[in-house]
């Protein structure tokens, strides 16, 4: 389809656009300046990872081009867990944890969108506010009654849980419903016309599409992205050393950008169109680098990532870093580092400086070659290392360990 807002030319151009409910409607929406657009974020951990990072680029989009985003935290809905995707039931969190996961996510919000009081800042808004002072009886009276169980039943967020006979509480079953409310209480609040998700929310997106249509009488709009995969089909921003979160307190700047330094040839171009802010023209000219060359588009891919999320100081450093440890051979002051006191063992030491999740997955990659202690290869698990030491796993893993009291 061709569009003439320009919101969702750029949409569709750069590879966000997985479903809309109404695209003629959201585009002749979009040619006017304030369509109010949201995503919700639930609270399950102290930062967002690399899987959340699409959508909040979906509300950044929107600002660039006039609309106004809503960013919501699900204070509430978070007590209840969002089954899809899920194939057990998440950990119940209690206030305490759900208030300090809060605080936390929401610095990072603070890189992608201008916060204010303007026609195109951005709210950041939290579903408890509303969704903790409902009474039962009158919800179930006023919004239960426009829930069909036989649609419930058919989406994929409980028919994969059914299908496969694991277990879905009543609580989890609800989430849909409070979802679908968060658009009608959005509406009635901010004007918000569209919710923008994973292409997993569909079911959800469309819900409270309908819900908003049978009590409000509003004409509301979905949008969704599709699953980004690596270019060898994995799940993007999962490594053998974990999620990439996006807060730096829960990995460090230089891992961050390591992740997108070491993305997939294949995958360069699309993930500069994704998760940066470079032009069109630039992208194609990164993109065409072929052999060595492709080395200074993933240097520039990790620089512009990396810059958006943590900083433009941050992505200096970690390309400082790396031309200390790869191209001249030294430690790199901004390594991951751990402080230890006396001699480690080597498999101890990879596993305290994160270069492995166990000493069994030590004791193989030190089988396999795979480890270095100041550019020596290592074999026995057994053997003392002590600090000053630069450990590396691989080509691309280092750490420093540094001696402690």
């Amino acid at each position: 389809m061709t569009y003439k807002s320009q919101y969702l030319q750029t949409l569709a151009r750069r590879g966000y656009i997985h479903q809309l409910t109404d695209a003629d409607a959201i585009d002749a929406r979009a040619r006017t300046p304030g369509l109010v657009a949201y995503v919700g974020f639930d609270l399950t951990g102290p930062s967002l990872h690399i899987g959340h990072l699409l959508s909040i680029m979906m509300l950044r989009r929107l600002q660039q081009h006039g609309g106004k985003p809503i960013a919501l935290m699900g204070g509430g809905t978070t007590k209840v867990g969002d089954p899809s995707g899920k194939d057990t039931a998440r950990q119940m969190l209690d206030e305490a944890t759900i208030a300090s996961n809060k605080a936390s996510i929401k610095r990072v919000f603070e890189r992608f969108l201008t916060f204010g009081d303007g026609p195109t800042d951005a709210i950041m808004a939290d579903n408890a506010d509303w969704l903790d002072k409902l009474n039962y009886i009158d919800f179930l009276r006023d919004y239960g009654r426009h829930f069909s169980v036989n649609r419930m039943l058919s989406m994929d967020s409980v028919k994969l849980r059914l299908d496969r006979d694991q277990p879905l509480s009543f609580i989890e079953f609800n989430y849909m419903v409070l979802q679908s409310y968060d658009f009608v209480e959005l509406n009635r609040r901010y004007g918000c016309l569209m919710q923008m998700g994973g292409s997993d929310q569909w079911g959800n997106i469309t819900m409270g599409i309908d819900l908003g249509r049978r009590v409000l009488g509003a004409e509301l709009y979905g949008l969704t992205t599709p699953l980004i995969t690596n270019a060898d089909g994995s799940k993007m921003g999962k490594t053998a050393s974990g999620a990439v979160w996006l807060n730096g307190d829960q990995l460090p700047d230089w891992d961050y950008w390591q992740f997108w330094r070491n993305v997939d040839d294949r995958d360069v171009g699309r993930f500069l169109r994704l998760f940066t802010d470079m032009p069109d023209d630039e992208i194609a000219r990164l993109e065409a680098l072929q052999g060595a060359d492709i080395n200074a588009a993933k240097v520039a891919l990790a620089n512009a990532a990396t810059a958006l999320c943590r900083g433009a100081d941050a992505a200096l450093a970690a390309e400082a870093t790396a031309t200390t440890t790869f191209a001249e051979g030294g430690a790199g002051e901004g390594l991951p580092q751990v402080t230890v006191s006396g001699a480690l063992t080597l498999a101890d030491a990879l596993v305290a400086a994160g270069l492995a999740a166990s000493k069994g997955e030590a004791r193989r990659k030190l089988a396999e070659n795979a480890v270095r202690v100041d550019g020596a290869i290592m074999t026995d698990p057994a053997a003392l290392v002590s600090a000053p030491a630069k450990l590396s796993m691989g080509k691309k893993r280092h750490a420093l360990l540094l001696a402690g009291d």
